[in-house]
């Protein structure tokens, strides 16, 4: 069964209503023929009152197992013997109970399920917005989710957009929404919501499929942030120009570690402690607290890298930050999990220093 290129496809669905239909179906076949053949072989036992001769052929057997079964009953062929009465009342009669509820039933839950499934997708559009679209759910686009997740994202909140079925399968099983289709093409994207997302996220395995999606998606939604993924350095440009506020160079990332690791066995380890989400260090960005306002980055309790002022990004040894001012953001180095001897500044519902 093909995927439908675009579709919203919510987890926690087991199989198609098509397939169910198609199986029942399959049953109440079986039941039909199994019935022909029963009446067939104990014709004997059965009186047709339009044939003079009073037997039963295949076609008298099947016709009076589909009014039987279907409860029409003209009357016209009938069971005259006792053990035939018998087969019909302990044998026919729960045939024909079983076909009818699986005929029924089957068309009241494919109808039901067809029902819940579009009002999925409805209150699911509704809650739409401010929400992020993950393009690619390969190794990058997990470990994005997983991270995003890991800092306060609800996964219904992440949306996932991947042509391949096996992406379809992993990201249901990781309880996400998923839109199939190529996301270079708008009427997949809108699908996803991207005109009202916050962030996307792009990170398939090819540069071209990353730029025509960048550009995409800028177009749909000129305020969007765009973090970009790019196999090669030479092709990181072109998707800034694209659009992309963010790109990172795969590449250039994997060979830096290697290099470093080569040279000090020790710094390499560290950076990949870094890399790696939910164990030892982490790298994140967070509010200046009001108690942490006019103290020098290095006065604070994480260990501060850089301040977020006014949309620009300073060293923490920039004359510009001295002094931390309210409305500034830091990107510090914290422990992945707090522990009693590290605490998390920030993380306690502590009083935020935002602007006046």
């Amino acid at each position: 069964m093909g995927l439908g290129r675009g579709r919203v496809a919510l987890p926690d669905r087991t199989r198609s209503p098509w397939w169910e239909l198609g199986k029942r179906v399959f049953a109440a076949l079986a039941i039909l023929l199994g019935t022909v053949l029963l009446v067939y072989v104990d014709g004997d036992q059965y009186a047709d009152n339009n044939d003079p001769t009073g037997k039963i052929s295949l076609i008298d057997a099947l016709y009076y197992t589909t009014v039987t079964l279907s409860t029409t009953g003209y009357g016209d062929i009938a069971p005259v013997e006792d053990r035939a009465r018998l087969i019909n009342a302990f044998v026919i009669t729960p045939a024909r109970i079983a076909f009818l509820v699986l005929l029924i039933g089957t068309t009241l839950e494919v109808l039901a399920s067809q029902g819940r499934e579009q009002f999925r997708v409805a209150r699911w559009r509704r809650r739409m917005g401010r929400h992020v679209v993950v393009v690619g759910y390969g190794t990058k686009g997990r470990s994005a989710v997983e991270t995003l997740v890991g800092n306060g994202w609800d996964r219904d909140s992440i949306v996932i957009v991947d042509p391949s079925a096996s992406a379809l399968q992993d990201a249901h099983a990781d309880g996400l929404a998923v839109v199939t289709g190529d996301a270079t093409r708008r009427e997949v994207l809108r699908r996803a919501g991207v005109a009202e997302a916050d962030q996307v996220i792009i990170t398939t395995d090819r540069d071209d499929s990353n730029v025509l999606a960048t550009l995409t998606v800028r177009q749909l939604n000129p305020d969007v942030h765009i973090v970009a993924s790019a196999r090669e350095h030479e092709n990181a440009p072109l998707m800034k120009q694209s659009g992309a506020n963010s790109v990172i160079t795969s590449s250039d990332a994997v060979g830096r570690l290697l290099g470093l690791s080569s040279l000090s066995p020790t710094l390499g380890a560290v950076m990949e402690d870094l890399l790696t989400y939910g164990d030892g260090l982490e790298v994140a960005e967070r509010d200046l607290l009001v108690s942490e306002v006019g103290k020098q980055p290095q006065q604070v309790p994480d260990q501060v890298i850089a301040v977020v002022r006014d949309e620009k990004v300073y060293r923490y040894f920039d004359p510009t930050v001295t002094q931390l001012a309210r409305g500034d953001r830091l990107v510090v180095v914290r422990p992945a999990k707090e522990l009693p001897w590290a605490p998390r500044p920030g993380t306690h519902n502590e009083d935020v220093a935002a602007e006046d």
